[in-house]
């Protein structure tokens, strides 16, 4: 089956005669493989119709919040579509573009995990085939393509396809797109096969506002030789769509109203995998039961390995958040499947990853070279997760044993605890229960899903929106004549005596946005975003911050215009301001550069490159980078690794950065045709739409050298369009103060330079000196009370909380945290001894005092709930058969301490029901299992307590 999606933008028309498609009969398709399939279509798109061929994007989106994945051919060329391609970049040249795309759909709006398997045409992976048209050809000359590569070249029978287009919607006003059915009327489509549907099945957003328009979508019968336009958009897994042409001729307004765009857009894109007519040797049967439950084992199966393979080499691993936690949940189900179902041994997941490299490598060239790296991140968090099997079946089972547990309902809190810590599919949480019986509480459990989801849309959407240009806001632009702005200020800074001079910027203020709207002028209060003919700003891009600075007018040098954010929008620098007074198009500003900041972040991002650079030279040429985010008070940067930097490693990577900053090597750049810069031998990319010409950063070794091929020292050399230093011995001194695993296989850095490293350096020093006093005092002298050993485990968590919150050496801090768990071992473990000693006294003096006792109720003085705890089980080892219940009255607090144990053998009373009758009957709470509990009350008279707990056990258990 084939999945397609069409868009493009209206041009010259293309010379493709519409009465060129294969006439209606009845033949059947022919079979074809996936690379045939794949390579007609960028064939036929490359060769007959002058495309240019592009590669696929990785499925992590590029810049891109509001996806968890690349789910659709289109997202990579957002930016053209939505006007803000920067003007110096190649896809701002793109007219004509096909290719294919890897895509997920698994979790946000477009989720078809839970299908997977159930039919055979729904996919958490596939690649989705597409061509676009910027400014070339429109809704005729797209059909007329369409119907060609469909009928022609796969040799689809036409009487097996079906069209639909857009009705029209009285709602939004947009009339029927009588003009597309008059296409493919002329094309040849009876009119019996052409269904008009309403905006839900044929109108195309790319989200709440932005580029939009009807769209006319090509469906397959499976079966043929009938009438199945009945079958058209209803769900039939006999009649799906294969091909969705978008003819984007309007823009949602933040206002939900349309504005028709400066020019149209056509977007196409087709699924291979609906094109496919053999998915490998399994039956092809569906259902939940028997052989048709292994088909559907098979077809999971074989889908989540692509899936978990094109995501691990795009360096999405399974985690606990965002799109990770979705190839975590991807992995967890196709282990289930395969351990299940399938009854495979452990590892068969990971044995598949070369069968999905031979077949996807030659296409997209990152499988081949990932394999090893796939197969070690599948067969780890399967191994993980086989535990988290074992845990779970015994969390269950012991709740199904608690004496508080009612009969047939399992508890929701638990249910939610085993999906959300230990990443049970809710699905299998059912399924064990079912075995047994039982169901979850479904009401309650609905309810802690919703509050989740609360939180978490919460934690989504923080933070104050940024004034932005939209598409028809830049194309205005465009048709004032407003030039983009020159930002080549940004970096032309000096050094003069080791001192930087920044240059001196005036400007003239060519637009102003407020409200989504460009207007002439704007007043006191009012945010707005301020367009300027040059400046030399740094606006946030790269993953480093935007610089920070403030405006002042010409004829009001004392009314300063604060600069909160500066960002680039299709070649334009809008800098985000809440204006102070008056300001109007054609007045004349000076820009002043908050310069400390800026030096700041050239420091962080030169020592950024210097940081990758000696990674790769320490752990190897496996480490990729995975992201970076260059601030003013530090640096963070993300890579490849299979798990945590070692003492040593983080040591080596240390001196090596500060070798080179010892060293105060030049800091050269060059701006390159990109295709020229692509030859530099050694390079660091990153997945970026660069502009070309790039700027190429090189550390002591001049780019024309690099680009000579000149054999020289192993050096730093990287595309980057942020500001650099000009000499590394300005970064002074760059120390790592966390590095740990964000999810298996990525490692995220963090760091500091100058003063702030030398800080951390001393403060790694001190807590040295003081973990070392501690660890001598503890062993010259043992402590011979419990308030002298509580005094010494106190000592070593404030400093444990020390070490752990305090900027210092990373290397330094694992050290450290090292030797404060074994003195905490240490320290609890003298305290556990001295309790004991200390609880072995009480219990004698009490069976002494009263013996063994088949109920045995009493006060003893102490202020530890743990030293009561233990002389309850001391008293309940001499007398097993004993009903034991201990309070005690806690001098700082005024609280009054409960313990208690009962016979194994209990029939009537529970440990937890007798303390938590006693605590409650104090003003507290209690809680513990079936043998042992305790709890505290808040006030009470413990001889009025004493009576009544003794009354309570002896009602409840006839002694």
């Amino acid at each position: 089956m084939l999945g397609l999606v069409l868009r493009g933008i209206s041009g010259p028309p293309a010379r493709l005669s519409a009465r060129s498609a294969r006439p209606f009969g009845s033949s059947p398709p022919p079979e074809m493989s996936a690379a045939s399939v794949r390579s007609t279509f960028l064939d036929f798109f490359q060769d007959k119709h002058r495309h240019r061929l592009v590669p696929s994007s990785p499925v992590r989106p590029r810049g891109d919040p509001s996806l968890l994945f690349v789910n659709a051919g289109m997202n990579q060329f957002k930016p053209v579509f939505l006007g803000t391609a920067d003007p110096r970049s190649e896809m701002a040249s793109y007219q004509r573009v096909v290719n294919s795309q890897k895509c997920v759909r698994a979790g946000g709006k477009h989720n078809d995990l839970e299908d997977v398997g159930r039919d055979v045409y729904h996919h958490t992976f596939f690649e989705m085939l597409g061509n676009w048209s910027f400014g070339d050809y429109f809704k005729k000359e797209a059909c007329c393509m369409a119907w060609s590569l469909l009928t022609e070249h796969y040799g689809i029978p036409a009487d097996r396809l079906y069209v639909s287009y857009f009705a029209g919607d009285a709602v939004s006003g947009v009339p029927a797109d009588e003009e597309t059915r008059h296409i493919w009327l002329e094309i040849g489509v009876p009119p019996g096969r052409l269904l008009p549907f309403g905006p839900k099945e044929n109108f195309w957003e790319m989200g709440n506002s932005g580029p939009c328009g009807p769209c006319t979508e090509i469906h397959y019968d499976h079966v043929g030789g009938r009438d199945a336009a009945a079958l058209v958009n209803s769900d039939s897994p006999e009649v799906v769509e294969i091909w969705n042409l978008v003819f984007m001729q309007y823009n949602r307004e933040v206002d939900h109203n349309l504005r028709q765009l400066p020019q149209f857009s056509v977007d196409t894109g087709m699924g291979l995998e609906r094109l496919r007519s053999k998915v490998g040797p399994y039956g092809g049967r569906l259902g939940a039961v028997g052989l048709g439950k292994v088909d559907t084992a098979y077809r999971v199966v074989a889908d989540h390995v692509r899936t978990l393979s094109v995501c691990i080499a795009d360096g999405v691993h399974p985690g606990m958040s965002g799109a990770e936690l979705v190839v975590r949940r991807v992995l967890r189900r196709a282990v289930r499947f395969c351990a299940e179902v399938l009854q495979a041994p452990q590892g068969t997941l990971a044995s598949l990853v070369p069968t999905v490299a031979h077949i996807l490598g030659d296409v997209y060239p990152e499988l081949h070279r990932e394999q090893n790296r796939i197969m070690d991140v599948i067969n780890e968090n399967e191994a993980h997760f086989l535990s988290s099997l074992q845990h779970g079946s015994r969390l269950i089972q012991r709740t199904l044993n608690r004496k508080d547990y009612k009969h047939g309902v399992f508890p929701a809190s638990v249910a939610w605890s085993l999906h959300r810590d230990l990443g049970f599919p809710l699905d299998l949480v059912d399924i064990m229960l079912e075995e047994k019986e039982v169901q979850v509480d479904r009401e309650e459990l609905d309810r802690l899903m919703k509050e989740s989801q609360k939180v978490t849309s919460g934690l989504q959407s923080g933070g104050p929106s940024q004034v932005t240009l939209d598409i028809l806001s830049l194309a205005e632009l465009h048709r004032r004549g407003v030039p983009h702005t020159e930002d080549g200020l940004k970096y032309q800074y000096r050094l003069d005596k080791d001192r930087y001079v920044f240059p001196a910027c005036c400007a003239t203020v060519l637009a102003l946005y407020a409200g989504h709207t460009l207007v002439s002028e704007v007043t006191e209060g009012q945010r707005c975003g301020v367009i300027l003919d040059q400046t030399c700003f740094y606006s946030e891009q790269g993953g480093q911050s935007h610089d920070r600075g403030y405006f002042t007018r010409d004829g009001l040098q004392d009314v300063v215009y604060p600069v909160e954010a500066v960002v680039l929008a299709g070649g334009y620098v809008v800098h985000e301001v809440t204006a102070t007074d008056y300001l109007k198009t054609g007045d004349q500003v000076q820009l002043h550069l908050d310069q400390v900041h800026r030096l700041s972040c050239m420091v962080n991002h030169t020592a950024t490159h210097l940081l990758n650079f000696a990674l790769r030279k320490v752990l190897g040429a496996s480490v990729q980078q995975r992201g970076s985010k260059v601030s003013a008070d530090r640096l963070r940067f993300d890579f490849s690794v299979k798990k945590s930097l070692d003492k040593s490693q983080l040591q080596q990577v240390d001196r090596c950065v500060n070798d080179i900053i010892r060293a105060n090597h030049i800091v050269h750049s060059q701006e390159l045709p990109l295709r020229e810069a692509n030859r530099i031998e050694g390079l660091r990319t990153v997945d970026e739409v660069y502009p070309d010409p790039v700027r190429v950063v090189s550390v002591e070794v001049q780019v024309s050298e690099l680009l000579e091929g000149e054999t020289g020292p192993e050096t730093s050399v990287e595309l980057c369009c942020g500001t650099h230093l000009l000499q590394t011995g300005a970064i002074e001194d760059l120390l790592i103060v966390s590095e740990r695993q964000t999810v298996k296989g990525i490692s995220r850095i963090v760091a500091v330079t100058r003063r702030d490293a030398k800080r951390a350096r001393e403060e790694g020093q001190a807590l040295s000196q003081e973990v070392s006093s501690l660890s001598a005092r503890m062993t010259d002298s043992a402590p011979s009370s419990i308030d002298a050993a509580q005094r010494f485990a106190k000592e070593v968590g404030l400093l444990s909380d020390a070490v752990d919150n305090t900027p210092l050496p990373q290397w330094q801090r694992s050290d450290l945290q090292g030797r404060l768990k074994a003195l905490q071992r240490t320290s609890n473990t003298a305290v556990r001894k001295l309790e004991a000693r200390e609880a072995a006294l009480i219990a004698q003096r009490l069976l002494e005092k009263a013996g063994r006792k088949a109920l045995q109720v009493d006060s003893v003085e102490t202020d530890s709930l743990s030293i009561l705890m233990k002389t309850v089980n001391q008293l309940s080892a001499a007398a097993p058969h004993s009903y034991v219940m201990l309070l005690a009255h806690q001098r700082h607090s005024g609280k009054v301490l409960c313990a208690c144990q009962v016979p194994k053998d209990s029939p009537t009373l529970s440990a937890c029901d007798w303390a938590g009758a006693v605590c409650r009957h104090l003003g507290g709470v209690a809680g513990g299992s079936v043998l042992v509990a305790k709890g505290t009350g808040t006030s009470g008279d413990i001889a009025e307590a004493l009576g009544w707990a003794e009354e309570f056990a002896r009602q409840e258990t006839q002694l």
